[in-house]
Protein backbone atom coordinates (compact mmCIF):
# COMPACT_ATOMS: atom_id res chain seq x y z
CA UNK A 1 0.00 0.00 0.00
CA UNK A 2 2.17 2.83 -1.28
CA UNK A 3 0.65 6.30 -1.54
CA UNK A 4 0.58 7.20 -5.24
CA UNK A 5 0.12 10.56 -6.96
CA UNK A 6 -1.11 10.53 -10.56
CA UNK A 7 0.05 13.50 -12.65
CA UNK A 8 -1.90 13.98 -15.85
CA UNK A 9 -1.78 16.53 -18.65
CA UNK A 10 -4.35 15.60 -21.28
CA UNK A 11 -3.67 18.48 -23.68
CA UNK A 12 -0.64 20.37 -24.93
CA UNK A 13 -1.37 23.42 -22.76
CA UNK A 14 0.15 23.44 -19.25
CA UNK A 15 -3.22 24.65 -17.85
CA UNK A 16 -4.66 21.17 -18.53
CA UNK A 17 -2.39 19.65 -15.86
CA UNK A 18 -4.00 18.08 -12.85
CA UNK A 19 -3.26 15.45 -10.25
CA UNK A 20 -5.02 12.87 -8.10
CA UNK A 21 -3.76 10.89 -5.19
CA UNK A 22 -4.49 7.30 -4.23
CA UNK A 23 -3.77 4.98 -1.33
CA UNK A 24 -2.09 2.38 -3.55
CA UNK A 25 -0.65 1.80 -7.02
CA UNK A 26 -3.60 -0.46 -7.90
CA UNK A 27 -6.13 2.22 -6.91
CA UNK A 28 -4.21 4.65 -9.09
CA UNK A 29 -4.31 2.27 -12.08
CA UNK A 30 -8.07 1.86 -11.57
CA UNK A 31 -8.23 5.66 -11.56
CA UNK A 32 -6.51 5.80 -14.96
CA UNK A 33 -9.09 3.31 -16.31
CA UNK A 34 -11.91 5.47 -14.89
CA UNK A 35 -10.45 8.58 -16.55
CA UNK A 36 -10.53 6.71 -19.88
CA UNK A 37 -14.09 5.48 -19.24
CA UNK A 38 -15.21 9.06 -18.51
CA UNK A 39 -13.54 10.15 -21.74
CA UNK A 40 -15.48 7.44 -23.65
CA UNK A 41 -18.76 8.51 -22.01
CA UNK A 42 -18.17 12.11 -23.11
CA UNK A 43 -17.39 10.92 -26.67
CA UNK A 44 -20.47 8.64 -26.79
CA UNK A 45 -23.14 10.31 -24.61
CA UNK A 46 -26.03 8.29 -26.07
CA UNK A 47 -24.45 4.85 -25.73
CA UNK A 48 -25.87 3.01 -22.69
CA UNK A 49 -22.89 0.70 -22.18
CA UNK A 50 -19.38 1.17 -23.44
CA UNK A 51 -16.79 -1.55 -23.90
CA UNK A 52 -13.15 -1.23 -24.80
CA UNK A 53 -10.07 -3.38 -25.00
CA UNK A 54 -6.69 -2.79 -23.48
CA UNK A 55 -5.12 -1.61 -26.75
CA UNK A 56 -7.67 1.23 -26.94
CA UNK A 57 -6.88 2.19 -23.34
CA UNK A 58 -3.14 2.16 -24.11
CA UNK A 59 -3.69 4.31 -27.22
CA UNK A 60 -5.51 6.82 -24.98
CA UNK A 61 -2.61 6.81 -22.51
CA UNK A 62 -0.13 7.33 -25.36
CA UNK A 63 -2.03 10.31 -26.76
CA UNK A 64 -2.04 12.18 -23.43
CA UNK A 65 0.51 15.00 -23.43
CA UNK A 66 1.88 13.70 -20.13
CA UNK A 67 1.03 11.00 -17.63
CA UNK A 68 3.20 9.88 -14.76
CA UNK A 69 3.04 8.55 -11.23
CA UNK A 70 4.89 9.39 -8.07
CA UNK A 71 4.97 6.35 -5.76
CA UNK A 72 5.95 6.71 -2.12
CA UNK A 73 9.06 4.74 -1.17
CA UNK A 74 9.06 4.06 2.56
CA UNK A 75 12.74 3.08 2.59
CA UNK A 76 13.88 6.50 1.37
CA UNK A 77 10.90 8.53 2.62
CA UNK A 78 10.50 10.00 -0.86
CA UNK A 79 8.46 9.62 -4.04
CA UNK A 80 9.83 7.78 -7.08
CA UNK A 81 8.63 8.86 -10.55
CA UNK A 82 7.27 6.38 -13.12
CA UNK A 83 6.42 6.95 -16.79
CA UNK A 84 3.65 5.90 -19.20
CA UNK A 85 5.26 2.54 -20.01
CA UNK A 86 5.37 1.61 -16.32
CA UNK A 87 1.75 2.73 -15.91
CA UNK A 88 0.64 0.61 -18.89
CA UNK A 89 2.48 -2.40 -17.48
CA UNK A 90 0.77 -1.98 -14.09
CA UNK A 91 -2.65 -1.57 -15.74
CA UNK A 92 -2.05 -4.72 -17.77
CA UNK A 93 -1.22 -6.71 -14.62
CA UNK A 94 -4.23 -5.27 -12.78
CA UNK A 95 -6.69 -6.04 -15.58
CA UNK A 96 -5.29 -9.52 -16.11
CA UNK A 97 -5.69 -10.24 -12.41
CA UNK A 98 -9.28 -8.90 -12.48
CA UNK A 99 -10.11 -10.97 -15.58
CA UNK A 100 -8.81 -14.09 -13.83
CA UNK A 101 -11.21 -13.50 -10.94
CA UNK A 102 -14.37 -13.04 -12.99
CA UNK A 103 -16.57 -16.14 -13.50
Amino acid sequence: MAHTILLIQPGSKPETRTFSDYESVNECMEGVCKIYEEHLKRQNPNTPSITYDISQLFDFVDQLADLSCLVYQKSTNSYAPYNKDWIKEKIYVLLRRQAGRSP
